[in-house]
């Protein structure tokens, strides 16, 4: 049944996605980034709550919304699955993200993207890709934004130890606005690379802002401090909500270097 009521909520969701995309496309050059996020990205964002709510059962519980401050902010998020690049961004007024150049070349969707003044990065280039991406995404804090990053890089497995990048901090030192931590454990309900889609409730902790002006060694270890904790511990809840058993990790891990 859940396998069945997967590929109904996968056929679905792609159908509505492709459809939405395709209706809004011809007023795409017509209108503001703003007025896109309200017709567009928001409804799409929610729709696809709504689907994944009915057909999945797969419901959010979100904690910590009254962490969010006002103005420019940089957003650090767990990434265990591709259900957060969806679901966050109704949380924030104006949040982008930053994502792989790769992406901005699909059709369609990259024509979105950059109408979105999303921030690319070319990951095969470090330092000048770092420059151009930090200069990219100061322009994006100067209109107020919220950027959204992925510390890791790439989607992890649920309790996978960590594998933080130095550059989040880098990131933090050359904005100076704070740095919002976000813990959850969506990998347990829409796994990377399967079809299946869990019943249950997906948990998400907006935990406490860190504040800028830290040195970027005392940053990066704090940011790991403050998310792999609180993940684990979403992570126990939503194991014992679907009767599984912690998977065989090596010790429990040394935060990233």
């Amino acid at each position: 049944m859940i396998l069945l009521r997967s590929l109904l909520f996968q056929f679905l969701f792609y159908s509505f996605t492709i459809l939405y995309m395709l209706v809004f496309l011809p007023a795409l050059p017509f209108v503001t980034r703003r007025q896109m996020w309200r017709l567009v990205v928001l409804p799409w964002s929610r729709g696809t709550g709504w689907l994944l709510r009915t057909i999945a059962g797969t419901h959010v519980e979100i904690t910590g919304r009254e962490n969010i401050p006002d103005g420019p902010l940089l957003i650090a998020s767990k990434h265990q699955s591709a259900w957060e690049t969806i679901a966050l961004l109704p949380l924030f007024s104006d949040a982008t993200f930053i994502l792989k150049r790769e992406l901005m070349w699909l059709p369609v969707f990259g024509w979105y993207a950059a109408k979105g003044d999303v921030i690319p990065i070319n990951r095969g280039a470090r330092a000048a890709a770092l420059k151009a991406m930090t200069v990219r995404a100061r322009e994006e804090l100067a209109k107020g934004r919220q950027i959204i990053i992925f510390p890791e890089g790439t989607r992890r497995p649920p309790g996978a130890p960590p594998a933080y990048k130095f550059g989040v901090a880098h990131l933090y030192a050359a904005f100076g606005v704070p740095c919002l931590p976000v813990a959850l454990n969506s990998g347990l309900y829409w796994p990377r690379n399967a079809l299946v889609r869990r019943p249950g409730t997906i948990r998400v902790e907006i935990l406490p802002p860190i504040p800028p002006g830290l040195r970027r060694e005392a940053f990066f270890e704090r940011l790991q401090a403050d998310i792999e904790p609180a993940s684990d511990r979403l992570l126990a809840l939503g194991r014992a909500e679907l009767g599984m058993t912690a998977p065989e990790m090596p010790p429990q891990a040394e935060l990233s270097p």
